[in-house]
């Protein structure tokens, strides 16, 4: 049994799009921001990668520390914390961690670089990241209004 032409796109992928945008349109600014810092991580650590296993030894050695002293700070006898806050509690010390070893000695002011392309470049994506929810936000709202 196949599609007619022109029929759209399958059930299944019209249901992931629609999950997508749903949840894009129901993004609160404290996550917002966190898909900035991911954005921002990735720009860098794609520019100033460093293939050494110890920098991602460690840093996984740092997540399993502190994401399992974070996830033991924030469980609640009985209740489950679910998995992608669980995972972002072991992720984020890991891109902290990882993020410290490719930027030390390459002359950052905080966690700027010195490239001006570079910092235009994770400023862009995390723009984007914005420009999307705001977009997404503003045409799911004006569907529901």
């Amino acid at each position: 049994m196949s599609a007619s032409p022109g029929a759209g796109p399958p059930a299944g992928p019209r249901r992931a799009a629609a999950g997508l945008l749903g949840y894009i349109a129901g993004l609160p600014p404290g996550r917002t921001v966190l898909w900035c810092y991911l954005a921002w991580y990735l720009v860098i650590a794609c520019r100033y990668f460093d293939p050494a296993p110890a920098i991602w030894l460690n840093a996984a050695g740092i997540s399993a520390v502190i994401g399992s002293a974070l996830w033991l700070g924030v469980r609640r006898p009985g209740a489950g914390i679910g998995f992608w806050p669980t995972f972002r509690l072991y992720l984020t010390p890991f891109c902290v961690s990882s993020f410290s070893s490719l930027i030390k000695g390459r002359g950052f002011v905080l966690v700027l670089p010195p490239d001006g392309t570079v910092l235009a470049q994770a400023a862009a994506a995390c723009g984007a990241i914005v420009a999307i929810v705001v977009g997404v936000k503003s045409v799911v709202n004006g569907r529901r209004g």
